[in-house]
């Protein structure tokens, strides 16, 4: 019998372009401010701000915000779920991908 290939398991918090971007960044480095993450994937304030609510009111990252020196600093870095929620859809990536 050939194995179910199920893309519907795949977290649609996570699955998202701009998501999938930070969490794969965030899961390489510990935090990273918000004009970092807004370099690296090339995204505009305010479609990155969407994104990251999602993946905040998820539970998936930590947002922080401070100052260094009077500018505003938004940090933001994967939090314990946002972690196992990343290794379990790249496991279940990696499923599909032995299934096909």
């Amino acid at each position: 019998m050939e194995p179910h290939f199920n893309t519907n398991a795949l977290d649609p918090v996570i699955h998202g372009r701009v998501r999938l971007g930070i969490m794969a960044y965030l899961a390489s480095v510990s935090t990273a401010s918000f004009s970092e993450l807004k370099e690296k994937l090339e995204a505009s304030d305010g479609n990155l701000s969407t994104h990251l609510r999602k993946l905040e009111d998820a539970g998936y990252v930590l947002v922080s915000k401070s100052f260094a020196g009077r500018k505003p600093l938004t940090t933001i870095g994967l939090s314990e779920a946002g972690r196992t929620a990343w290794i379990d859809y790249l496991t279940h990536m990696q499923s599909l991908l032995s299934e096909g």
